[in-house]
């Protein structure tokens, strides 16, 4: 049966070019809240995890009907794009070549008490999406959604126009893949603020300026609380002044 392809706003085109099918490995917090969204906005998704398809039967019927659970090889080929959306460590363990030549929505951070001291992030001779690139040869890499908390994202999710939308940064290497993956993120409800090239994503990455307490509506919510804690609209214009005014973390000095 031929896929539909969706426009924004939800209306089906014939021979369009808007997104009708986005693959999901990772059924986190925060690939679980991107499918939320794709869902809302008329956006069938393919969800994979390490623990199979069966693992993933409640929340497939909470998405409802445009959801469907399927295995990692199976999640990573459907549709126009993929989310990654796994720890760090786990990134060597998804084929390469299932990948290859597809634009791939990278969400990971670099936590050390999570994937252990990696030297070569340590000392900054790549940035995390750098890495994972040299992992995942042949993938179209746009580093996405890793600067936000899984629960703003619905909060601050908005139609397109609305006063109080909020932005997202956006960084990779092929213009193409970088251009899909934020008509992507715009049909979910955030505008997007282009941050360069892979070699510039620290700007997003833990500690810096543009990472996550930049989306609180209390910037002084303590650590132990900011799961919990209200978002806040972030236009673009002030994520742009935040990325351009960053300064590169110590990645070594690292703990969380």
């Amino acid at each position: 049966m031929r896929s539909r392809v969706w426009a924004r706003g939800g209306h089906s085109v014939e021979g369009g070019i808007a997104m009708s099918t986005l693959g999901i490995i990772g059924s986190g917090n925060i690939g679980t809240a991107v499918a939320r969204l794709a869902v809302a906005a008329d956006i069938n998704v393919v969800i994979a995890n390490s623990r199979g398809p069966q693992s993933l039967a409640g929340l497939v019927e909470e998405l409802g009907s445009r959801a469907a659970a399927g295995t990692v090889e199976q999640a990573a080929r459907a549709g126009e794009a993929t989310l990654l959306s796994i720890p760090l460590a786990a990134y060597g363990s998804v084929p390469a070549e299932l990948l290859r030549g597809r634009s791939v929505l990278d969400t990971g951070n670099y936590y050390p008490s999570r994937d252990g001291r990696i030297a070569e992030l340590d000392a900054e001779k790549v940035t995390t999406t750098e890495l994972a690139q040299q992992l995942l040869p042949g993938a179209l890499l746009v580093k996405a959604f890793n600067n936000i908390l899984a629960h703003h994202i619905p909060q601050l999710a908005r139609p397109a126009g609305a006063p109080d939308r909020s932005a997202l940064p956006i960084a990779g290497d092929d213009p193409g893949a970088k251009a899909r993956a934020a008509e992507l993120i715009e049909r979910l409800g955030f505008d997007t603020v282009d941050a360069g090239a892979l070699a510039e994503s620290w700007r997003f990455e833990p500690e810096s300026g543009a990472y996550t307490q930049i989306y609180l509506a209390d910037p002084d919510v303590p650590v132990e609380r900011m799961l919990q804690a209200a978002a806040a609209p972030l236009p673009a214009d002030t994520l742009r002044t935040a990325l351009e005014a960053g300064q590169r973390v110590k990645v070594s000095e690292r703990v969380f």
